[in-house]
């Protein structure tokens, strides 16, 4: 057995929760490298970062937590839960800090497609390591992280970007995530993996952030299944075009909707998260990337072309609704 240290590149929701999780549950090594500066100045006020699940129990966890230029650790692997429109920046960043090494491993389960392509500037194939993750979290404030649905209700796959069997060190993430109680599943190819969690995102994220409204909210309306099927059939449409096979059927995906909404029906998408702070949402990479897909393989998804345009339309249109409140 490896005794692995991880770094975790970004200190928002998704990688405070998988670097918690990894500290208390299995008493792994973690270290945090961040660069906004709010983030980094509350958790070393408050000693750590502040934690709860479903509001309940809230904790403070002591962190290692660290600028890139500051940081001069020599982690195994890298874990990197960065904004798809943040990314390129803060790789380059990084790597001018000197902080990447050529024996190192990286792993990354961002919501969107189009991060394991910047990553791959930086490390070889056989070191990249794709995931998803099907776990709901909300950062409230500065260093302040909210774990959504009950204890053990994680689930996440992974796939080697070189989509080979698992070497040492791959094995050894996945046995730290289990040992985390992460819930780590195994998958044989990663597009497909990666696609069924951006088309479930396409219609629970975007729909629940269009109207404002939390995923149990979203799931009381009658004609959601229908909303939901035109949207994964398009989407079905082009990943088959395209060579990708995703991991659930199309009936699987709609009936995903009701069952994961249940689960977290408290629940705010990340896509509505950043939308009510005012900041942009990641559409682009989520229904942008199936209606980019489609019209590269000669299709033309015309409900997602459309909804992009509508959380565009409501980003815009927040300007108006400031000026009006001030």
């Amino acid at each position: 057995m490896l005794m692995m240290k991880y770094g975790i590149i970004g200190a928002g929701a998704m990688g405070v929760r998988f670097g918690a999780m990894m500290q208390e549950n299995a008493g792994i090594d973690v270290d945090y490298i961040e660069t906004w500066e709010p983030n980094i100045e509350r958790i070393k006020e408050q000693g750590g970062v502040s934690i709860a699940r479903d509001h309940q129990n809230r904790h403070i966890i002591p962190v290692n937590i660290y600028q890139p230029e500051e940081y001069h650790g020599h982690p195994n692997v890298w874990i990197i839960f960065k904004k798809q429109m943040q990314l390129a920046e803060e790789l380059e960043r990084d790597s001018q800090a000197g902080i990447f090494h050529s024996d190192q491993y990286v792993f990354s389960a961002m919501n969107g497609m189009g991060h394991f392509e910047k990553i791959t500037k930086y490390f070889p194939a056989d070191h990249i390591i794709c995931g998803t993750a099907m776990i709901a979290t909300r950062m409230d404030a500065p260093g302040d992280v909210d774990f959504m649905g009950p204890v053990g209700s994680e689930q996440m796959h992974m796939a080697r970007y070189n989509n080979e069997r698992p070497d040492a060190i791959v094995q050894q993430v996945f046995d730290d995530f289990a040992k985390a109680d992460l819930g780590p599943i195994f998958a044989d190819e990663w597009k497909g993996m990666c696609m069924s969690k951006v088309v479930f995102n396409a219609v629970c994220n975007t729909l629940c952030t269009m109207f404002e409204i939390q995923m149990g909210q979203f799931i009381v309306y009658d004609g959601v299944k229908e909303m939901a099927r035109q949207l994964f059939d398009e989407a079905f449409d082009a990943c088959e075009r395209a060579g990708i096979y995703l991991v659930e059927s199309r009936q699987e995906e709609t009936d995903s909707v009701i069952s994961i909404s249940k689960a977290y029906k408290y629940h705010y998408p990340s896509m509505y998260q950043d939308f009510s702070k005012g900041r942009p949402t990641e559409v682009d990479y989520i229904n942008g990337y199936i209606a980019k897909l489609g019209r590269e393989h000669d299709y033309v998804c015309k409900t997602h072309e459309f909804v992009v345009h509508e959380v565009h339309l409501a980003e815009t249109m927040r300007q108006f609704k400031q000026s009006a409140q001030a």
